[in-house]
C-alpha cells in the first residue's frame, strides 16, 4: 500500500490530489485561474506562475485535511515535470522536490498527457490495455496506441489548432467567455445545425487533423451574417454553436473509429479537456456500438488538469524510480519517449 500526493501546475490550474493504491483516490483540490486569465482572452505565463506559488502550499494542506494525514504518512510526492509552460512547471517541480527533500520521500516527475491518458483508471468502469487513447485538450489531439503502461505510439496528431483550441477560439469569435469550450456546448445544447461547417481532412483515410481550416469558416460565416446585419444572438447564436460543435466532433469521432481499426484494438480511452463535451461522448459510444468497441472516459470533474491524475500515474511509476532530488522539467515533451512501467 503506498499514498502518492499530487501536484499539478502545468497551465492555469492547480491541482493536488492524494491517490492511495488500496483505497483510491482520497482528497482531491483544485484551483482554477480561469477568471486571473479571462480579462487578457487567454493564460498569461508569468500570472500563471504567480498563482501557482500563491496557491499551492494552502492546496497542499486542505487535501492532507482532507485525506486526515500529515506529510509523514505519505510514500511519495508525484509532479507535472512536462509538457507546459516552463516557469509554472518550475512551481510544482520546485515545491514536490523541496517537500520531498525535508521528508525523505521519493520524488516522481509524471508526463502531463500520460496523467490525461491514465484518468479514465480513476473510474468506475475502467479500461484495461491494450487500447486507443483520443486526448483532446486545449494544446493536444492526439490518437495513441498503448499497448501496456509506459509503450505508447503515437498514430495520429493534428497539424495545427488542436480540437480544444478551436472551441476556444471559435467562441472567442462570438463573444463568448474564455475558456469557450464549454460555452459553445451550452449554447448548442438549444441549437439545430443550421450552418454546414468543413471538417478538415475528415475523409483522408489517415489519422491526421486539422482545426484550422473550421476556425476560418467561422470567422468567414460570422462575417456574412454580420454584412446581412443579422445579430449572433439567441437562436443564431445557438445554431452556430451546434454548427462548431457537431464539425469538430465529428472529426474526433471519425478518427478515432479509424484509429481503432487500424490498430485492431476494441478499446478507446478518451481523456483531455474535450473529453467532457457529452455530444463527443454520445456520438463515440453510437459509433463504436457499430463496430463492438467501447470507449472509456474519466469522471467530468476530472477531464481538465488535475492532481489527481498525477498522484495516479506517480503511484504506478514508484516502483521504478530512482531519486536524487535535483529535476529539469520539460515545456515540450514526446509522449512517446516515455520509458515503459514493465
Amino acid at each position: 500500500m503506498a499514498k502518492v500526493l499530487g501536484i499539478e501546475s502545468s497551465c492555469d490550474e492547480t491541482g493536488i490530489a492524494i491517490y492511495d493504491t488500496n483505497l483510491g483516490l482520497i482528497a482531491d483540490t483544485l484551483y482554477s485561474q480561469i477568471e486571473l486569465h479571462r480579462q487578457y482572452g487567454g493564460v498569461v505565463p508569468e500570472l500563471a506562475s504567480r498563482d501557482h506559488l500563491r496557491k499551492i502550499i494552502p492546496l497542499i494542506d486542505e487535501c492532507l485535511i482532507q485525506a486526515k494525514c500529515q506529510l509523514s504518512d505519505l510514500d511519495a510526492i508525484a509532479y507535472t515535470a512536462g509538457p507546459g509552460l516552463n516557469g509554472a512547471l518550475l512551481i510544482g517541480a520546485s515545491i514536490a522536490n523541496s517537500i520531498g527533500f525535508a521528508n525523505q520521500l521519493p520524488v516522481i516527475p509524471v508526463h502531463h498527457l500520460e496523467g490525461h491518458l491514465l484518468s479514465p483508471l480513476l473510474a468506475q468502469n475502467k479500461p484495461s490495455t491494450p487500447f486507443v487513447a483520443l486526448l483532446a485538450s486545449g494544446g493536444h489531439s492526439q490518437l495513441i496506441a498503448v499497448k501496456t503502461i509506459g509503450e505508447y505510439e503515437l498514430l495520429g496528431d493534428t497539424l495545427d489548432d488542436a480540437a480544444g483550441e478551436a472551441f476556444d477560439k471559435t467562441a472567442k469569435m462570438l463573444g463568448l467567455p474564455y475558456p469557450g469550450g464549454r460555452y459553445i456546448a451550452e449554447l448548442a445544447i438549444n441549437g439545430q445545425e443550421t450552418y454546414k461547417l468543413p471538417r478538415p481532412m475528415i475523409h483522408s483515410g489517415d489519422l491526421t487533423m486539422s482545426f484550422s481550416g473550421l476556425k476560418t469558416a467561422v470567422l468567414t460565416l460570422i462575417n456574412n451574417l454580420k454584412d446581412q446585419n443579422i445579430a449572433l444572438e439567441g437562436q443564431v447564436l445557438y445554431d452556430i454553436a451546434r454548427s462548431i460543435e457537431e464539425a469538430i466532433t465529428d472529426v474526433l469521432v471519425k478518427k478515432s473509429v479509424l484509429a481503432l481499426k487500424k490498430a485492431g484494438i476494441k478499446t478507446l480511452v478518451v481523456s483531455g479537456g474535450v473529453s467532457a463535451n457529452i455530444r463527443l461522448r454520445e456520438k463515440l459510444d453510437l459509433e463504436l456500438a457499430k463496430i463492438k468497441a467501447q470507449a472509456f472516459y474519466p469522471p467530468l470533474r476530472l477531464c481538465t488538469d488535475n492532481g489527481a491524475m498525477i498522484a495516479l500515474a506517480g503511484a504506478i511509476r514508484l516502483d521504478q524510480q530512482k531519486f536524487t532530488y535535483s529535476f529539469n522539467v520539460h515545456p515540450r515533451w514526446d509522449l512517446t519517449t516515455l520509458a515503459s512501467n514493465g
